[in-house]
């Protein structure tokens, strides 16, 4: 996989081949075909603000597509706090 210099994935390892215009609603067999590419896309790693940039679509509608296909969504991530004693 390939990252430019701020860390980012290269945006031509994720090209979607459903062409899709902005604002266009997506139905039937292409919204199927989408969300199989996008779900393939993201088990590989590809985040949904990149998949959300790719397809030019919002956050939420990547998100949607992917919960609509049935993909389990990663955690938020970053960093987390353990505590080494429970709260009194």
């Amino acid at each position: 996989m390939t990252m430019d210099t701020f860390g980012r994935r290269s945006a031509a390892l994720w090209r979607c081949t459903v062409e899709i215009a902005k604002g266009q609603r997506i139905t039937g067999a292409d919204r199927i075909k989408l969300g199989g590419q996008l779900s393939k896309k993201y088990l590989a790693g590809a985040s949904i603000r990149d998949l959300a940039h790719e397809t030019g679509r919002s956050y939420g509608f990547v998100h949607r597509m992917l919960v609509d296909s049935g993909v389990d969504l990663r955690g938020r991530g970053g960093a987390t706090v353990k505590r080494t004693r429970p709260l009194p």
